[in-house]
């Protein structure tokens, strides 16, 4: 097991990395931090194993704070910005990760720490199927109130002005993530963007029509946009059947 501290001066960007930890069978939370100084004196007081640091913070900036660690503490950077992935690998972090941060980057990133005794942990893989059938919980549009979304009951996501209404096989989850948030939770292989406003579950699509899409467990239907056709019926490559010779 590895235990990791976060560091990062945005509370959403530690939630996303918080939730990814919990998915990840060898990786354990040890605590988080939005302030440099405090950060530092929780490690220092209890050693962990991985860091996942951003860069930019106030007070000190992530690739300073990198040089004040113990050599045998593994670092991922975290950031919105490419231009300082150099200085990063010249200070031996582990991996980059750029923000918004997808799950299966995240996989990889961590199989590249060292754990004493053996590999790294479960290929990513296996992780990434594992996480297939998992799920999140979400803050739904009443105050305090938190709805378990499992990942196969989704059909489809629409994304509003600044809320998301997920389609599931029972209900319709109205809540305040983003529609980038939640694409970076949910396993690539079974969801993909058809229209600059929806995404839909592939294993629940019945029919598609033209530029509209309809689905198994609902009455409703999608628009298929034209920007996004390509990559849509790359998505369904191997499961078409047109007859042709």
């Amino acid at each position: 097991m590895l235990t990791c501290f976060i560091l990062d001066d945005e509370p959403a960007a530690i939630e996303i990395l918080r939730t990814f930890i919990a998915m990840v069978p060898f990786l354990t939370l040890a605590g988080s931090a939005t302030n440099p100084v405090e950060a530092l004196g929780a490690v220092e007081r209890a050693p962990v194993d991985l860091i996942f640091l951003d860069i930019h913070m106030p007070q000190l900036s992530g690739l300073a704070f990198m040089r004040l660690l113990p050599a045998s503490t593994s670092v991922i950077l975290t950031t919105a910005y490419a231009e300082f992935a150099v200085q990063g690998f010249e200070l031996e972090a582990l991996d980059y990760l750029l923000k918004p941060i997808a799950f299966e980057r995240f996989l990889k990133a961590v199989q590249k720490v060292p754990r004493a005794g053996g590999p790294a942990g479960p290929p990513a893989r296996e992780l990434a199927s594992e996480a297939a059938d998992d799920y999140v919980f979400v803050k739904a549009e009443s105050k305090g109130r938190l709805i378990r979304v499992a990942f196969n009951e989704i059909i489809y996501v629409e994304g509003l002005k600044n809320r998301i209404t997920i389609a599931t096989v029972d209900e319709q989850i109205v809540t305040l993530l983003s529609m980038k948030d939640l694409l970076a939770r949910l396993p690539s292989r079974r969801f993909v963007r058809v229209h600059k406003s929806y995404f839909v579950a592939l294993d629940k699509i019945r029919a598609v029509d033209g530029s509209q899409i309809f689905f198994q467990q609902s009455k409703a239907y999608v628009p298929l946009g034209e920007a996004y056709r390509t990559a849509f019926f790359q998505a369904l490559q191997g499961k078409v059947m047109d007859g042709r010779k």
